[in-house]
């Protein structure tokens, strides 16, 4: 299929709308659980600690998945792939919504999790092969733009429904999001060649490439800054800020409209110059994670900072996207796959560190500060990556000039 189109095309908005709604299906399932830990653990006869474990299982299934899916998925038609993936997350919700055990739990939520970064992989590489190469930014960033809309309106309707009507009922509203927008990809997403020259082995040689690393890595340490901050936001608006606990929604709305439009302009960003775009966010990351820690007393302050690092978040997670694409080579798809992988791992990272400076008796601005040594360290990660490209180009430029 021909790039020829930008993204204002009516044929190509629909084919993005139908691709974000699975996104949004995938945002609402992975943060609807959260809001409805406690029913939960109440239902499957544990405590809520113990519970909290459903959430590492989703996470572990979507670092797994992710390479494992795209590599074997390679060369299979990529319409076709996308809706297989989406579905499949309906049967993972459907499996949730069934378990009556601790154990079956876990499993329906590993489940969940495996197809979550090879949708976005799969999803966003069709996105890019849709438009000319001028829009691929915005293109990946409309598809990412289900993900934070969910935040905004699936999570709290989903938190609603399951308060109401019971739990599972939640999760049977996104498997039938997910069949919804199984149908519209078939109808809507135009037919995209399969690549007969791909291969699991080509995929997996992505893995050797220094660029895509460092990208993931940056995107592995440096994004843990967020969840190490947002993952305590309940405790600091009430423990630091001294607010009531009725005020916290406001906060986790902040959060999703800063999600929402962080994700709106990162497209355009990373059209711009994606690697500035990195960099850029790392830094303004960093700041605004120590402004949070110097002024967590103040209402106003916190409100802000919740709001800017969620567009920070937004807008690192998609120009990474971008950038690993960019840096796989022919193995894109795996590429935009990995960033799922990566900031799960960074999820997980940045909410045990941070545990671990309250449990030290550090306070609950602590991981703050621990959320800005590690965007530190990611944007330190990213930097020496193309630091190291540049080097490898200039002694290749040598070697040229020398033959």
């Amino acid at each position: 299929m021909t790039a020829a189109r930008d993204v204002r095309s009516p044929a190509v908005r629909l084919a993005l709308l139908a691709l974000a709604l699975g996104g949004f299906a995938i945002g609402t399932t992975e943060f609807v659980t959260m809001g409805l830990l406690p029913d939960v653990a109440h239902s499957i006869a544990a405590s809520i600690p113990r519970t909290g474990n459903i959430i590492s299982a989703y996470a572990a299934g979507v670092v797994v998945g992710a390479p494992v899916i795209v590599s074997l998925g390679a060369r299979l038609p990529k319409r076709g792939l996308v809706a297989a993936l989406i579905l499949l997350i309906g049967l993972g919700n459907a499996a949730t919504a069934l378990a009556t055990t601790y154990w079956s739990m876990m499993a329906a939520r590993f489940l969940a999790g495996l197809p979550h970064g090879a949708y976005f992989g799969v999803a966003t590489l069709i996105a890019a092969s849709l438009v000319a190469p001028e829009f691929r930014g915005r293109a990946v960033s409309s598809v990412m733009l289900g993900l934070s809309v969910a935040t905004v309106a699936g999570v709290p309707v989903g938190t609603w429904l399951g308060q109401h009507l019971g739990w599972r009922s939640a999760y049977w509203t996104v498997v039938g999001i997910a069949a919804l927008s199984a149908l519209l990809v078939v109808t809507l997403v135009p037919h995209v060649p399969r690549d007969d020259d791909a291969s699991p082995r080509r995929e997996l040689q992505a893995l050797r490439r220094p660029q895509v690393l460092f990208a993931a890595g940056a995107g592995m340490v440096g994004f843990g800054g967020l969840f190490a901050m947002y993952s305590y936001i309940a405790p600091i608006v009430t423990g630091v800020t001294g607010l009531s606990r009725h005020t916290i929604p406001w906060f986790l709305l902040a959060f999703g409209l800063g999600s929402v439009a962080g994700t709106v302009i990162a497209g355009r960003l990373a059209d711009w110059d994606v690697e500035r775009t990195v960099l850029g966010g790392f830094v303004a990351s960093i700041a605004t994670l120590l402004a949070f820690a110097a002024l967590a007393g103040h209402a106003s302050a916190v409100l802000a900072a919740v709001f800017l690092i969620a567009a920070l978040g937004s807008v690192l997670a998609i120009s990474l996207q971008v950038r690993l694409m960019h840096a796989a080579g022919d193995a894109r798809m795996l590429g935009a796959a990995l960033n799922h992988s990566a900031l799960n791992v960074a999820n997980g990272l940045g909410a045990a560190l941070g545990a671990v400076v309250i449990s030290a008796g550090w306070g609950y601005r602590a991981p703050s500060l621990v959320g800005a040594g590690l965007a530190v360290l990611g944007l330190v990660t990213f930097a020496v990556g193309l630091r190291a490209r540049q080097t490898a180009t200039t002694a290749g430029a040598a070697l040229v000039t020398v033959a």
